[in-house]
Order: structure tokens, then C-alpha cells, then sequence
């Protein structure tokens, strides 16, 4: 299950292991980030996207839920579904036609989607620890 864990102590490393992971992705690949608010998921996405080749500016998509960059290596279909209400949005959002095509997948807040993930996925959990310093991330990368 656990793959590697990497310890990050400033923001470019963790930018550094999104673009690491971005160089290595594969067509149709998912990616998960689970962790708390202010761990660095965004500045770890803008990694994986520099890692595909996008020059794009790259934000979370809070308010539309996905936000499609289609301009590098392969597409980058990124969710942010911290404010779904119900699981229904993501049907209505057409998710299946993201994680299922030809692109890479990567979804922050993904434990609120649990029961609608496929059985293959990459888990990205961030978690800060404030005794190691402000700056400290644990980060798993999972294989499920």
C-alpha cells in the first residue's frame, strides 16, 4: 500500500515531488490529495502540472469543482471537492468522463468522494507536523 514517504521542509520540495510525480504520469492515472487546509495540496498540484509540461497559471477550483488544463504532456483534469454537498454534483459534473480519460486525474479533498473512487488510484496524503517546524510536511504516496 504505502509506496514512499517523503519529507518535505519548504514549499519547493513539495512543488518538487508534484513535478517529480507530473514527469513520471501516466495517461489516465488518478492521483488523490487528502490533507488539512493550508498542507500544500495546491502548491503540490502546481508541481505535477509543471511536471506535465503545463505552463499555465494552475489554481484550485474551489467554486467550478474541476478545472482542465489541456495545454502540456497530457491534460490535467484537477477537482477541488471540499464544497460538494452531495455526491449527485459529480454525476452532474460528468467526473467519470475525467477520471476515465485520457488525461491525468488529480483530486484534492478525494476522502469526501470515497465511495465513488475506481479500485486504482494514487493517494497523496500531506500532513503538517509543528514540532518539526512550520514548514514540515510527511507525505505518503499510497497505491490503492
Amino acid at each position: 500500500m504505502i509506496r514512499e514517504i517523503v519529507e518535505t521542509n519548504d514549499e519547493m520540495e513539495t512543488w518538487e515531488l508534484g513535478r517529480r510525480l507530473g514527469l513520471n504520469a501516466s495517461s489516465g492515472q488518478l492521483f488523490t490529495l487528502v490533507g488539512d487546509l493550508g498542507v500544500g495540496k495546491t502548491v503540490f498540484t502546481k508541481g505535477m502540472a509543471a511536471g506535465l509540461g503545463i505552463k499555465e497559471p494552475v489554481s484550485s477550483p474551489t467554486f467550478t469543482i474541476v478545472q482542465v488544463y489541456d495545454k502540456g504532456r497530457l491534460p490535467l483534469y484537477h477537482f477541488d471537492v471540499y464544497r460538494i454537498g452531495d455526491i449527485c454534483e459529480m454525476d452532474e459534473i460528468g467526473y467519470e468522463d475525467y477520471i476515465y480519460g485520457q488525461g491525468v486525474s488529480l483530486i484534492e479533498w478525494a476522502d469526501q468522494i470515497q465511495e465513488i473512487l475506481p479500485e486504482h488510484y494514487t493517494e497523496i496524503r500531506i500532513e503538517k507536523d509543528l514540532e518539526r517546524g512550520f514548514d514540515y510536511r510527511r507525505i505518503s504516496i499510497c497505491e490503492y
